[in-house]
């Protein structure tokens, strides 16, 4: 299991603005074409949209990767994944999916209106040593025996030295915001410096302790403006901030995350499958369940993270889960390295989505949504 129990961008900020405006924001690729839609998921005869994916090959890798890795999650939903499959290699004409046997359920939305919430996510590499030295001097730890006391020590506690002469040191990174970051995420590759592959930090647990958002208390505090809130701008807040200041921040958050190191591993999700970037996202289980097929239209963003006005269409599937992705809610997968987390960083945009099903496959869930 990924494990990511919280994201720096801050979700669902412009919820209350897209519920209650009467001049609708666009901003953050929000569109109103469909009207107002009443269920979670409402079936349509064809989805509103224009376009043809534009991810086919990495879809295709990602039902690979599926039936490789989990045969039974690949058996449940093999009917769909075959005809989307069928579609795709026939043109991909949105207006033809009740030809190959598929229905569209189009989400509602965070605001009944069909703008679904897009954040992302990534899989950070960071540069350590296996001993402390020089430079390399912020700890990475293998999670403890909680013992009896059943609560392990908050991060204040922990970077105080709380943890330490237990032997449970698994590298010292040069960075304790890139260590902090990587927490956020959940998993990374640790780059030692001897030459030797890098070393997969899978996530083995958390102290207990309640998450609280860095990024939101740099906007209470009137640090970084909240429409301009991201990673990005948590990193550029770092850089011009003193060590002490920095570790005052973090330790705001007094949830903390252990790894568990493991050569050659790929990137998981929690279904236990490896992640295609763009290809696989997290979900609410409650109302969209692993192994979901959906069609969602992406905003996309420029350099900056500024929503350029233009969407793509992309073919992904629920194979994660995250402590903040809630009801109506989508983290894109973004990959590996920095450019995917300069990308994951900036995303908290609106497109719109569809559920792909057959109907031998049954409807969706709506036990956490009833009316």
């Amino acid at each position: 299991m990924k494990g990511r129990w919280g994201q720096y961008v801050v979700g669902g900020l412009l919820v209350a603005l897209l519920a209650g405006c009467s001049s609708r924001p666009t901003d953050k690729g929000q569109q109103y074409k469909d009207g107002k839609i009443n269920d979670p998921l409402e079936l349509v005869n064809r989805p509103n949209a224009k376009g043809k994916p534009v991810n086919g090959k990495d879809f295709s890798d990602q039902l690979t990767a599926i039936q490789r890795a989990s045969p039974s999650l690949y058996n449940r939903n093999t009917d769909t994944f075959q005809a989307v499959t069928n579609w795709l290699r026939a043109g991909a004409d949105t207006r033809q999916l009740s030809q190959f046997g598929l229905n569209a359920y189009q989400m509602e939305g965070m605001d009944n209106f069909g703008n679904v919430q897009f954040t992302g996510y990534y899989t950070p590499v960071i540069e350590a040593r296996y001993t402390r030295q020089g430079e390399f001097q912020y700890p990475l730890y293998r999670m403890p025996s909680k013992g009896k006391n059943r609560r392990l020590p908050e991060r204040s506690a922990i970077y105080s030295g709380a943890l330490d002469n237990r032997n449970l040191e698994i590298g010292y990174s040069n960075s304790i915001m890139d260590n902090f970051m990587m927490e956020v995420q959940g998993s990374g590759y640790v780059d030692y410096g001897d030459g030797r592959p890098l070393t997969f930090f899978g996530y083995s647990g958390k102290n207990g302790h309640a998450y609280r958002s860095i990024g939101k208390v740099l906007i209470d505090r009137g640090e970084v403006a909240r429409e301009e809130m991201s990673m990005q701008a948590i990193r550029k807040w770092a850089d011009n901030h003193s060590a002490a200041e920095v570790r005052e921040l973090l330790e705001q958050n007094p949830s903390f995350v252990f790894f568990k190191p493991e050569m050659y591993a790929p990137v998981k999700g929690a279904s236990g499958v490896p992640l295609v970037a763009k290809a696989s996202v997290a979900s609410d289980r409650s109302l969209i369940p692993a192994g979901s097929t959906l069609l969602a239209e992406v905003p996309l963003l420029d350099n900056q993270g500024k929503f350029t006005g233009k969407y793509e269409m992309r073919l992904m599937v629920a194979l994660d889960v995250g402590g903040a992705i809630k009801g109506q809610h989508f983290d894109i997968y973004q990959g590996i390295g920095p450019e995917a987390g300069h990308a994951a960083g900036f995303y908290n945009h609106y497109g719109r989505v569809w559920v792909l099903k057959t109907p031998q496959s049954g409807g969706p869930l709506f036990s956490a949504y009833n009316r």
